[in-house]
């Protein structure tokens, strides 16, 4: 039976994801990933107690194979997304769920874009102080951290900033709110963006959130891009690391059960949505840096299932239209 209001949902409890993928994104050139993971100690001092993987991923003794695997992905995701809005005149782009992702600021400062990023109100609260030390004038005493970032980027009131970038609070499901983030935004086509959120939605809340962004989409014109084309795998831990914090975690928010059984069963979802699927990314993997870590971590038993896994895809990245 459908949630009779989605909205009101508590979504609180998936926030600490955003903590460890974070750390992990911090150790790949995902930009502004490791001078905000090196920032979280001080503007996150307290984090929730569900995100206690951190340890874990801080000692570097305890990066395992499953751990590699996991940071492989997220960065794969990333350039994914990335890779299907490189082809298109995007101007008006809003992301939703972004967590502590900073692809809207990387974006501002490269291109005119006007970019809203959106979250749970006490994510973008967080994420607002991360924006603050991370556009910080190199004189104002704010944490400068070092590591893999852009070169020299402005700060965030600079006339050399060519686009505009915003923090705004959204829970997806609430339709008013959301359309009035949409207004927010100029004349033009708009691309709405998302990676890690469908994953948390059961079907009828999935079905909530298309019916938003096409019924905008075909006000406004444009697209969606997600890396939420998940399927469910029959061993979701190759590695066997059953007490690892992450994977409790999926456990807790029922991962498995909210993906898709096949990729024709997703592309016939979106197609009762009223989408089309316009384009899949592909994605080299030999590009990504977390590539070699994980080949070095594993056993000659763990590669050979890790290629049987490769032959058999389990996740994609598409860019949607409304039919």
């Amino acid at each position: 039976m459908e949630n009779p209001d989605p909205s009101s949902r508590d979504f609180d409890s998936i926030s600490p994801s955003a903590y460890a993928l974070l750390l992990m994104k911090g150790l790949t050139p995902i930009p502004y990933a490791h001078q905000a993971s090196e920032l979280l100690s001080s503007i996150s001092p307290s984090l929730p107690a569900s995100s206690d993987a951190q340890p874990h991923l801080l000692d570097p003794a305890n990066r395992n194979p499953g751990f590699w695997a996991r940071v492989l992905h997220f960065e794969s995701r990333y350039y994914s997304v990335d890779q299907l809005l490189s082809d298109l005149p995007a101007t008006n782009i809003l992301e939703l769920s972004s967590g502590f992702s900073f692809r809207g600021l990387a974006l501002s400062r490269q291109r005119p874009v006007y970019y809203i990023d959106t979250d749970l109100p006490d994510v973008i609260a967080t994420k607002q102080r991360f924006i603050e030390s991370l556009t910080a004038p190199a004189d104002s005493g704010s944490p400068q951290p070092a590591g893999p970032s852009p070169s020299a980027q402005p700060a965030a009131s600079t006339p050399a900033t060519p686009g505009h970038y915003e923090l705004q609070p959204l829970n997806v499901l609430d339709t008013p709110a959301f359309k009035a983030i949409v207004d927010r935004f100029p004349p033009g086509e708009l691309t709405i963006v998302n990676e890690g959120l469908l994953v948390y939605l059961d079907t009828s809340e999935k079905e909530q959130l298309c019916r938003i962004i096409r019924d905008i989409l075909l006000r406004r014109g444009g697209c969606w891009i997600t890396g939420d084309i998940y399927l469910r795998s029959s061993n979701p831990n190759i590695f066997g690391d059953k007490n690892d914090a992450f994977v409790k975690f999926l456990e807790q928010h029922n991962i498995e059960e909210n993906k898709f059984t096949s990729f024709d069963d997703a592309t016939a979802f979106f197609a009762r949505m009223g989408f089309t699927v316009e384009r899949e990314a592909e994605l080299d993997y030999g590009t990504l840096s977390s590539l070699p870590h994980l080949l070095a971590t594993c056993t000659p038993q763990q590669l050979e299932r890790l290629r049987d896994l490769g032959r058999t895809r389990i996740h994609a990245v598409w860019r949607l239209r409304p039919a």
